[in-house]
């Protein structure tokens, strides 16, 4: 059985990392031009990396909730594959093996003019003067607006072949990311986990859990192992 997670900001705000959409998120304090795209970084590489530098350390500081917890005990019963939007590394943290980050990942970093350059930082900071191999300046391992998403041809190819997919804390209004859940077959099962999402974002055949990232992965996964569980809240 192939299982998909498809997880989005809203698993990791339990573990008190701060989402970029909602009230009080990232963009608020920082504007998407001044931080994340490649013509920021061209303009001022310190500011950009003050910021990464910063997400980074609070990443480090962050644990992997029950949420990241529960994902690896679905291998169980499949082969379980996460697809992230999200650049921590709480999945790993937390056991998952299988990892694809569509958005890259903040403990690696890459050279400004290759992006096949690609090295692990662990958590720490890029300062501008650090050089990758090809001597150009590091910048994080992020892909920031505008630019392509390498990891996507992969990505769908696992969700056009999953069995269960389920998507967890993702507001679906990121693309290209957003339109994995419309990839998904005939056969799959699809559950969405998430208190705010709409259902105009959502695929034709899904089961909605109107509950936080830990509540409602406990239950499904209780569920999916089990095959006993109490009947699931979905709408």
């Amino acid at each position: 059985m192939e299982i998909i997670i498809f997880s989005g900001a809203g698993i990791s705000a339990e573990s008190g990392i701060a989402t970029f959409r909602d009230s009080g998120g990232l963009w608020e304090q920082h504007k998407i031009e001044e931080v994340a795209t490649p013509e920021a970084f061209h303009k001022n590489p310190k500011l950009v990396l003050d910021f990464y530098n910063q997400r980074r350390q609070n990443i480090q500081n962050a644990v992997p909730n029950e949420a990241h917890r529960k994902i690896p005990l679905l291998e169980s019963i499949g082969n379980v594959n996460v697809i992230t939007q999200n650049i921590d590394d709480l999945h790993e943290r937390a056991g998952s093996a299988q990892v694809i980050h569509l958005h890259g990942c903040i403990t690696q970093a890459k050279s400004s003019r290759i992006d096949d350059f690609i090295e692990e930082i662990g958590y720490l900071d890029i300062n501008v003067g650090d050089l990758a191999k090809d001597k150009s300046q590091l910048r994080p391992h992020i892909v920031w607006f505008g630019e392509p998403v390498p990891a996507m041809d992969l990505a769908i190819d696992l969700v056009k072949n999953a069995d269960i997919m389920i998507t967890i804390g993702s507001s679906l209004n990121v693309y290209p990311a957003a339109s994995l859940v419309l990839e998904t077959s005939t056969k799959c099962q699809h559950f969405v986990i998430d208190p705010n999402v709409q259902d105009l974002n959502l695929p034709e055949n899904y089961t909605l859990i109107k509950e936080q990232a830990s509540e409602g992965l406990n239950n499904l996964v209780q569920h999916l192992t089990n095959r006993q569980k109490k009947p699931l809240k979905s709408e």
